[in-house]
């Protein structure tokens, strides 16, 4: 039983529950953020999410920009595999929200110019007359205006 445990007994016991627990964190590790398809996928999304604020930054709305931070944190952190790429959108997204901060819309232009300029964001038009606009739900078109189905 555990209480006629000696010394040697108890420290090996603890010694073996630490090397179970340190290994614990390892598990969370798995992160398949770096694959090619979920780097698609928040281009995808987040991208045609920051596309979209071109009309907001050019009427100079601090408002609706700022409530769209989300796509720009989760697109730097889903769709730019590249470190040094990431730590560049890191800082274009920070200019960004720095002439948000100070209420200048020609700042606010030209950082959100130079993000969409370096990431290669654009926005995507759907062809409804060309067929399908998405193949499986994992298709980052799937449940939104891009995914188009052409059913007969």
């Amino acid at each position: 039983t555990s209480l006629n445990m000696d010394r040697r007994m108890a420290t090996a016991q603890i010694a073996t529950s630490a090397a179970v627990l340190a290994g614990l964190p390892s598990l969370a590790l798995a992160d398949g953020a770096k694959s090619a398809a979920t780097q698609s996928r928040a281009r995808g999304i987040y991208g045609q999410r920051i596309a979209a604020l071109e009309s907001a930054v050019n009427a100079g709305d601090f408002g609706a920009v700022a409530a769209e931070k989300n796509a720009f944190i989760l697109f730097n952190s889903g769709a730019i595999a590249d470190k040094s790429k990431k730590s560049e959108a890191v800082k274009q997204t920070n200019a960004i929200f720095a002439a948000i901060r100070a209420k200048d819309a020609g700042a606010l232009k030209s950082a959100y110019a130079t993000y969409k300029g370096a990431n290669d964001i654009k926005v995507i038009v759907a062809d409804k007359e060309s067929g399908q606009g998405y193949s499986n739900d994992y298709d980052f078109k799937a449940r939104t205006t891009l995914g188009t189905i052409y059913v007969r």
